[in-house]
């Protein structure tokens, strides 16, 4: 048997070349596609987030999956990777994204789920009023209705309550409360889209603007892969642009807003565990 210098050199993988493996369970070979997201894993089972793959996972979360994410260690779980369930693509948009917040701490491990698209088209409100803030919207208190349902049907007891800050009053045209909030089924803020604010208005040194959030992170999968942002579908956001209007991702691409009654996509995010 030839010495490994003795074989010819090669400077790159391609998608079909094998490594061997030894170990606890014998000598086996291993796609090299597989083998670079599994050593990525091995990092640490948080390092998963930084890790885009993509994979179909089937149609439903399968017991050692639910196992998986109920311990933190995420196992074969990588960011991109979705079910389809009920002819939605649900997808992994980051791993434990709200632990240890809230007002009474989120322990659960657990996946923020994001459906590919959106489920629907729905108004904010009837009318071009931002009055209330999120929390008073028809979106809020009607609109995701049918998405919680949806969601609910899809992934059962899997689907978690947290506590979010939710803006819950607008004075002249500013959001200027919040509070805590049961969360299952929400809007996404522009954080949790872009990385930052974009349209949100900030304080202007008189004017002390409420955008207190614990969302206040790009989710990991439109970090890694922006595509999944610019889907061709204009979505809704949960932010407060004016007295009149709430921001929301345009078909087109760019950060953009427009008056409440409207009637654009509903893609809501929530976690499961």
């Amino acid at each position: 048997m030839a010495k490994l210098i003795d074989y010819a050199a090669d400077t790159r993988f391609n998608s079909d070349d094998i490594l061997i493996k030894d170990g606890s369970n014998g000598t086996k070979k291993i796609l090299v596609t597989n083998a670079a997201v599994e050593f990525a894993g091995l990092v640490s089972a948080i390092n998963r987030r930084n890790v885009y793959r993509g994979k179909n996972l089937g149609t439903a979360v399968t017991a050692a999956q639910k196992a998986a994410i109920q311990a933190g260690t995420f196992d074969d779980l990588f960011i991109g990777d979705y079910w389809v369930i009920n002819g939605v693509n649900w997808v992994i948009a980051d791993m434990n994204y709200w632990y240890n917040c809230g007002d009474t701490a989120f322990t659960n491990h657990h996946l923020v789920i994001v459906p590919s698209t959106s489920l629907y088209n729905a108004m904010m409100n009837e009318t071009n009023t931002t009055e209330g803030g999120y929390v008073g919207s028809l979106m809020y208190r009607e609109n995701l209705n049918d998405a919680k349902t949806t969601i609910s049907t899809a992934f059962g007891d899997m689907l978690l309550t947290h506590r979010e800050y939710l803006v819950n009053a607008v004075t002249d045209g500013y959001p200027s409360a919040a509070a805590w909030f049961d969360s299952t089924v929400e809007l996404m803020n522009e954080i949790m889209v872009y990385g930052s604010y974009i349209r949100t208005p900030a304080s202007d040194g008189v004017t002390i603007v409420t955008r207190t959030t614990i969302d206040k992170q790009q989710l990991s999968l439109f970090r890694l892969n922006p595509r999944a942002i610019n889907n061709r579908v204009s979505i809704w956001l949960r932010d407060v642009l004016s007295s009149s209007s709430f921001a929301y991702v345009y078909r087109d691409g760019y950060a953009s807003f427009n008056t409440a009654s409207y009637s654009y996509g509903v893609r809501p995010a929530f976690a499961i565990g």
